[in-house]
């Protein structure tokens, strides 16, 4: 049984506060619908590699990857929408919450009066959410609310008939809007476009929208993905009034309140999230060695290293969840800090924070808890460079005798090592074959194991005609 640490409750409380937030934004859409059977395959996938079934689990993990994407491509404006909401700032940065409450019995009447001449309308009061990517197509009016101007934009044969008017810190900001129609299948089958359309709007925002029905006659109050059907002016004024003002002067709700409302989908929430914590959590406590080699950085320049005892460190790895990954896919590397070292030995101590652990576990120890690191003083010089030949030069050739290009190199490294080196030979060459005006390209030798040369092109070896002077 795992372990159950502060952190881990607080891991699941506040998975489940997000959880619940979710499903708070997507009740009642399309998208709860997804949402509910990603989360039966994750548990699915969590279950088959719990058992150890390699093949569904791997067919899962990679179906994971794909669905991912393609509930974002599809749910875009749910997701945008969710975000949205979630921001606190937009409490601060909105200034939507303008009165527009005034014309509430205007609106009111004049819907009435256009209902009892059968006269079709949609009209949306926006709330907190932003509704910039749900309403689309709409002409900009930016006018006042008056009764004469909600009856011309309705009036039937209009231009703006058929949309739906956005009303916004109280002017009638647009109209001829459309509106994402509902997929919800409970929807009754006698309501048309305009009240579908009503509903695909309450469902996926805050919005509170008014239709009213050509064929009946009929206004209704659609909010949340619910229609209310109002039967006079005074029932109206008093749901806007109700539904509008309460953004404004919202009752305080205290602690308990917010705690033990919704307590069934709460509880069950968070039964699945201690679930999937313990399906998670099922290798707690599993040790995994790993040897890790030791990587020196932050040598001074004036030093050169010679050797590191031991090379490698062994690490060991308690794992916190199920999630971390096998032994066989870590790689782990010791990184040291090497700037303080100086010339002769130096012991450098190895701590947990110098190898990063993979995410889902954590370092128990690390054997040895030291290592030794041999340095010396670095040394540049210049030497010839010398053509290593096989053979000898034919006989008619002896007035000449072989130059390598350029005549001496840089070398560095060690300063036992550089200053005992007195020329840095060539490739082997075979003197027979050489010839007078040709040039031969050969690479250098490295004279010693941790001496460098300060050149990555090859020399050039060629016949020259020796001087008289020196014969």
């Amino acid at each position: 049984m795992p372990t159950i640490r502060i952190q881990d409750i607080a891991d699941i409380l506040i998975m489940t506060f997000l959880l619940y937030q979710l499903y708070s934004w997507f009740r009642g859409t399309r998208a709860m619908q997804v949402l509910l059977g990603l989360g039966v395959v994750t548990f699915i996938y969590f279950t088959t590699r719990f058992l150890d079934l390699y093949m569904t689990s791997w067919v899962l993990q990679e179906l994971g990857t794909v669905l991912i994407v393609l509930i974002i491509v599809v749910f875009q404006t749910e997701i945008r929408q969710a975000l949205y909401r979630f921001s606190h700032l937009r409490h601060i940065l909105d200034s939507r919450r303008e009165t527009q409450h005034s014309q509430f019995q205007d609106i009111a009447e004049t819907l009435f009066r256009m209902a009892s001449r059968r006269t079709g309308a949609l009209i949306v009061f926006q709330g907190n959410d932003s509704l910039q990517d749900l309403m689309t197509n709409g002409v900009a009016i930016d006018s006042e609310i008056s009764p004469q101007m909600l009856e011309s934009i309705f009036y039937n044969g209009a231009p703006f008939h058929d949309g739906a008017a956005l009303i916004n810190n109280g002017r009638i900001e647009k109209a001829a809007c459309h509106l994402p129609l509902s997929v919800s299948p409970d929807v009754p089958q006698h309501l048309g476009t305009r009240h579908r359309a009503a509903l695909g709007l309450s469902e996926r925002s805050d919005a509170v929208i008014v239709a009213i029905s050509e064929e009946r006659g009929e206004v209704s109050l659609v909010t949340a993905g619910t229609i209310r059907l109002i039967s006079n002016p005074t029932e109206l004024i008093m749901a806007l009034d109700e539904l509008l003002r309460s953004e404004v002067e919202a009752p305080r709700i205290t602690l308990a309140q917010r705690l033990f409302s919704n307590l069934l989908p709460k509880a069950s929430l968070l039964l699945g999230v201690c679930v999937f914590w313990v399906l998670i959590t099922t290798r707690q406590g599993q040790i995994t060695t790993v040897t890790a080699p030791i990587r020196l950085h932050g040598v001074p320049n004036e030093i050169v290293l010679l050797r590191t005892q031991p090379e490698d460190v062994t690490v060991q790895l308690k794992s916190m969840s199920s999630l971390a990954p096998a032994p066989s896919k870590l790689d782990l590397t010791a990184e040291l800090d090497a700037s303080g070292i100086s010339e002769g030995t130096t012991a450098i101590r190895v701590n947990h924070s110098n190898v990063t652990a993979p995410p889902g576990m954590i370092i128990t120890s690390i054997s040895p808890s030291s290592v030794r690191v041999s340095a010396e003083r670095k040394l540049r010089k210049s030497v010839p460079v010398k053509a290593t030949l096989v053979g000898k030069l034919q006989p008619a050739k002896s007035s000449l005798y072989v130059r390598c290009e350029p005549e001496s190199v840089e070398i560095e490294g060690p300063y036992s090592q550089v200053s005992r080196i007195t020329s840095v030979a060539t490739e082997e060459i075979d003197a027979s074959q050489l010839r007078k005006g040709k040039d031969y390209l050969k690479n250098l030798r490295i004279p010693e194991k941790q001496v460098s040369i300060l050149r990555d092109t090859p020399v050039t070896i060629k016949l020259s005609v020796r001087d008289k002077r020196l014969r």
